[in-house]
């Protein structure tokens, strides 16, 4: 939140996290004009609006999210209740994450314990783990990203607009583009897909499996089949269905011709939005010279394109084969 626009337009065009930027200093825009201020105004004895500026409040808000500590809800929770509020912890705050962490955070009534979940060594650094978090979150919330191949945790996002934008650019007629928006309109009503959504692409397997087989499913339908499956009204059931849909990696090349060309497609135009290709990255990793001039950001931001296009180029050579 605090990198000039230039230099998060200039590092991470392409990566998801200029959106989800633009989208924090929204909230906390609207946050502070319509509940900060007004409770500033009203207790003048306390506070001063010169003093505890929009600036101050943005400094506060992204401590807090970079510090603090969210018990998890238990699984039968998660539908029905809210988050739980976070809580800073002094001293737990100071142990660093990584994919491949040696401590595990564990809740209780009484107290919170790190405890080692392997032998840790005198002088071996303990580290915790954020949760199972790709390169872009780690550096959208915490400020820095691990280094190729050191998180196992990494994804790339392709944005579920793309593979709409794929399929209709695809289509060689109105006929044709007029099914694909029938179509994604039918997936948008089984809640399959959304215009901020995402399909998210891990180093094994695709995270949203259920999203992504039912939109290339529907996607790859031609008219009459649509027609058959949207008036037997068969999508009401599909969610179910797939629910066991295990769309590892590996399964990607035994998809129909169709839908591999669809992904393809649609991961190439989630390539192209990046401001340069896995090659000029790969010759700044591969010479420490170069790599050395990078400032802190620059080598952060590198580590996350990197790996999203490592993935992604992974994925281009599964649906090609």
């Amino acid at each position: 939140m605090f990198w000039s626009e230039e230099e998060r337009w200039r590092l991470l065009q392409g990566t998801g996290i200029l959106e989800a930027v633009d989208k924090d200093l929204a909230n906390i825009q609207m946050e502070y004009s319509s509940i900060i201020l007004p409770f500033l105004k009203a207790h003048p004895d306390l506070f001063n609006p010169k003093v505890h500026t929009l600036e101050l409040y943005k400094k506060l808000v992204a401590f807090v999210m970079a510090y603090s500590f969210q018990e998890p809800l238990e699984e039968d929770e998660e539908d029905e209740e809210e988050p739980n509020p976070p809580m800073m912890v002094p001293m737990a705050d100071l142990l660093n994450h990584v994919a491949s962490h040696n401590a595990n955070l564990e809740y209780s009534p009484e107290c919170l314990k790190m405890v080692a979940i392997q032998p840790i060594h005198k002088g071996q650094e303990v580290f915790n783990t954020y949760g199972q978090m790709a390169n872009w979150q780690l550096l959208h919330m915490y400020g820095f990203a691990q280094p190729y191949p050191g998180n196992r945790d990494d994804a790339a996002d392709i944005q579920m607009l793309t593979l709409c934008k794929a399929a209709l650019q695809a289509a060689k007629t109105d006929v044709e583009r007029q099914l694909v928006l029938e179509q994604w309109d039918l997936l948008c009503k089984m809640e399959m897909v959304g215009e901020e959504g995402a399909f998210v692409i891990g180093w094994e397997k695709v995270l949203t499996e259920e999203e992504l087989f039912t939109a290339l499913k529907v996607l790859g339908m031609p008219a009459e089949e649509f027609k058959e499956f949207k008036e037997e009204e068969g999508w009401a059931n599909e969610m179910g269905e797939n629910g066991n849909t295990d769309l590892t990696l590996s399964m990607i090349p035994t998809l129909k011709a169709s839908w591999k060309k669809l992904l393809f497609d649609a991961t190439l135009l989630t390539l192209q939005a990046y401001s340069s290709g896995l090659k000029a990255e790969e010759d700044v990793l591969s010479d420490q010279q170069a790599f050395s001039k990078l400032n802190c950001r620059e080598q952060f931001a590198l580590h996350v394109r990197y790996g999203q296009k490592k993935i992604l180029q992974q994925l281009l050579e599964l649906v090609s084969s």
